[in-house]
């Protein structure tokens, strides 16, 4: 079969492909940056173009013909520079269903979540019901699978935060940490997702995967640190206000473009619980749903796990660090203007020239302090603080030689500074 893919390289999507594609079916993807997906998946025929701008079923038509499945792994947590909730989960679903039926796609397959209501006060899960919605509403052969957490070798948002919280060193940090959850690992949503392509479960379907028992978040995560193989600690619960000030600021770096897996909506979602009704899926298949403790050992942690759960927290930091660090500097710079001038003016540098250069690299420091804030400006203000932190160099080494065999000389001072650009580089992924 010829299936459609929405969102084919997210924690969910890049799963199915890979069960979609070992089931022998010619798999297209479909997401806004494919160029990291085409590397990954080079199976898989790609094409770049952003849901939320596919509101009409005319846009849709020539993504879909020829299709024989659709299935829309495709989603976002908040609003945000470039998630716009109703957009993605709402307008272009009701287009491409339109558009489905128009074309004769034989199948469609929503992945949903877990709490999906109309009703619902969170837009997340408002929005996901409205696109629900117009799936069930529709004349197509529809299935929505509602997943739990979702546990997968990879990690990302929620995930992530989960393996951070859980190799915390003396104690285990959770707000909320006795809401109930319900997980199911990637692989068992990938067999549900391969069912319903393949026509075997019952047709127009809406069922929630969930493994069959709820755990507590506390307990939760001790399964992670069991399965890091980190020593027992104890989980602490975090008082309710500090989870809505990390809330707060999660929002706010949000609108930033950064993707924390900590903003209000998760945390709404985290208040009502993460629960579903398991009995559902085992009386229309013989495929029963694994509980974590069996999700978990099929994805054996190592030392790249362990690496990655202790470092993602530090993330934030580095940036913030960096950000003040260039902050300061160049408020310093102008505050200490004439001083500083004084000392190009004292190497022999005419006192105008100095007097713009110190402007010039005080207003040098603090755009690209405040840009590395901004996610889709962080990557070119790193390599901009690496150019000019080069440049400082390469200046003093021509105006003040002596200074460096000085004990606070230009290398000592530069060298951790660049050292920390790199981490950063090297810590910012592309999603």
């Amino acid at each position: 079969m010829k299936v459609l893919v929405l969102g084919g390289y997210g924690l969910i999507g890049e799963a199915l492909i890979g069960r979609l594609l070992g089931d022998g079916h010619q798999v297209t993807g479909l997401g806004r940056d494919v160029l990291d997906a085409e590397r990954r998946r080079p199976a898989v025929r790609w094409i770049a173009a952003d849901m939320s701008r596919l509101l009409a079923a005319e846009d849709w038509l020539p993504v879909v013909a020829g299709m024989d499945a659709v299935v829309n792994a495709a989603g976002a947590l908040q609003d945000g520079p470039r998630d716009h909730l109703d957009a993605v989960h709402r307008a272009s679903v009701v287009a491409l269903v339109a558009a489905c039926e128009r074309a004769g796609v034989g199948r469609f397959v929503q992945i949903s979540a877990i709490g999906a209501d109309l009703a619902s006060a969170n837009p997340f899960f408002s929005s996901k019901a409205a696109g629900d919605k117009a799936v069930a509403s529709s004349s197509l052969k529809w299935t929505i699978l509602r997943p739990g957490l979702v546990i997968a070798p990879a990690a990302y948002g929620g995930t992530a935060l989960l393996r951070a919280l859980a190799a915390f060193p003396c104690f285990v940090p959770a707000v909320l940490a006795r809401q109930p959850i319900q997980t199911v690992s990637v692989a068992d949503v990938a067999e549900a997702v391969s069912r319903a392509v393949a026509g075997s479960l019952p047709p127009r379907l809406a069922i929630d995967l969930v493994e069959g028992n709820a755990r507590s978040l506390a307990d939760t995560l001790s399964a992670f640190r069991a399965w890091l193989g980190l020593p027992q600690a104890r989980v602490v619960p975090m008082p309710a206000i500090l989870g809505r000030l990390a809330g707060a600021g999660a929002d706010v770096l949000g609108k930033l473009g950064w993707r924390s897996p900590l903003r209000s909506s998760a945390l709404a979602a985290l208040a009502d619980g993460v629960t579903g009704n398991a009995q559902p899926w085992n009386d229309v298949c013989d495929h029963q749903l694994q509980p974590l403790e069996a999700t978990l050992a099929d994805m054996p942690a190592h030392v790249q796990e362990r690496w990655f759960a202790r470092l993602w927290l530090a993330k934030p930091v580095i940036f913030a660090c960096l950000s003040l660090f260039w902050l300061v500097s160049g408020i310093v710079g102008l505050i200490r203007q004439d001083e500083a001038a004084d000392i190009l003016v004292s190497r022999g540098v005419p006192a105008n020239f100095a007097q713009f250069s110190v402007l010039a690299g005080s207003a040098a420091d603090i755009l690209v302090g405040a840009a590395v804030l901004v996610r889709s400006l962080a990557r070119p203000a790193l390599l901009a603080m690496i150019a000019i932190t080069l440049f400082y160099l390469a200046a003093s080494t021509l105006l003040a030689p002596d200074l460096w065999l000085a004990p606070l000389g230009p290398l000592i001072k530069t060298i951790p500074a660049l050292c920390l650009v790199l981490v950063a580089l090297a810590v910012l992924d592309e999603r």
